[in-house]
């Protein structure tokens, strides 16, 4: 089943990838969820990340190692994610859990940032997630090449 389901992401990810060349940001969300595992309650943090993409105003992928990283999904819109220019996250212990940390988005201006709560945390198949994406720019380019 959840075979089928990636499946289905993918293609419809290629159709709308071929049309445009680019990926929309429900597109992406929608390629970093068919990659992630199931939720689960924690995930290890040593107070710095390897990276982060932000995936829309709910939602982002972090790298606690460069080839770890997870999909938190948060408890609701983050309005400053997408124009985040940097991030970091609460934690306990080396652990971040879900339902009591928050991602906290750093912003151009001076003023307080509200924090994001986190409502799940996934781990990403990094490795499936890239021959994806990968794939989804080879069909982006073959489809624009006369």
């Amino acid at each position: 089943m959840k075979r089928l389901i990636t499946a289905t992401a993918l293609c419809l990810c290629l159709a709308a990838c071929a049309t445009s060349g680019r990926l929309t940001t429900e597109q992406k969300v929608q390629l970093y969820r068919a990659h992630a595992g199931a939720p689960q309650n924690d995930m290890p943090f040593t107070s710095s990340l390897s990276g982060w993409q932000e995936l829309g105003d709910s939602a982002l992928a972090v790298w606690t190692r460069p080839g770890e990283a997870y999909l938190l999904e948060l408890s609701g819109p983050c309005p400053d994610l997408p124009y985040a220019q940097a991030i970091g996250l609460t934690s306990r212990v080396g652990r971040v859990a879900a339902r009591f940390d928050k991602v906290l988005v750093g912003g151009p201006g001076p003023g307080p940032q509200m924090p994001c709560f986190i409502a799940r945390i996934r781990p990403l198949d990094i490795k499936a997630l890239r021959v994806a994406e990968q794939d989804l720019r080879q069909a982006a380019t073959q489809e624009r090449e006369p």
